[in-house]
């Protein structure tokens, strides 16, 4: 019990070096329709570095995950190289047939500067390099902490605003696969910013 509490705590003061503007660099995209309670944005291609987990947590795989990927951007990698911090956090989630959560992956943006070269992590951490092709994301915004009691209810409700979208022209993926982003720290407790994201058929994109 004393580990974990350590753990959370740790946790806790490692997610704020997330600023809560966007100042920082954030992954590019344009939007290619504005919806009352949604949008859908083209990402460009980027790269991320992922760190793969299997359990039935949100909130656990991504403290653990984000863990990973803070040492990475501190100097754990092959070039010992410090790496910025960027926005948002996004943590992939792929939902099993059950219906509780299995895989998931927490995503780090890379800065420009390492958008075509980028360290290699060490090892011991269990990094994926993730090199993403230019996409459609629908998104819905929604306040407070992203926690495993309502990530459900904002990926419903996504859902059922693309569902009745009159214009038409929206093809959803698998909606058993999804991302949550985070762009706050953790010590913010009021205006906070979170999304779910569902990748998206859509003209132009």
């Amino acid at each position: 019990m004393e580990r974990s509490s350590s753990i959370l705590a740790l946790f806790l003061c490692l997610l704020t070096i997330i600023p809560s503007d966007h100042a920082i660099e954030s992954p590019q995209y344009t939007v290619a329709l504005l919806a009352s309670d949604f949008e859908i944005r083209l990402y460009r291609n980027s790269t991320w570095m992922s760190a793969p987990l299997q359990g039935t947590s949100f909130e656990e795989s991504t403290k653990e995950g984000f863990h990973r990927l803070y040492q990475f951007i501190h100097g754990a990698n092959l070039d010992s190289s410090e790496i910025n911090m960027t926005s948002p956090i996004v943590t992939s989630i792929a939902q099993s047939s059950q219906g509780s959560f299995s895989s998931y992956w927490v995503n780090f943006y890379l800065p420009a500067k390492f958008q075509g070269a980028p360290p290699e992590p060490y090892l011991e951490l269990n990094l994926k390099l993730d090199e993403r092709k230019a996409r459609c994301v629908a998104v819905r915004k929604f306040s407070g902490f992203a926690r495993d009691d309502n990530i459900d209810e904002e990926m419903e409700a996504l859902v059922a605003s693309l569902d009745s979208y009159m214009s038409g022209g929206i093809v959803k993926d698998d909606t058993n696969v999804f991302a949550i982003a985070q762009y706050n720290a953790s010590y913010h407790l009021s205006g906070r910013l979170n999304e779910v994201w569902l990748k998206v058929g859509f003209p132009g994109c």
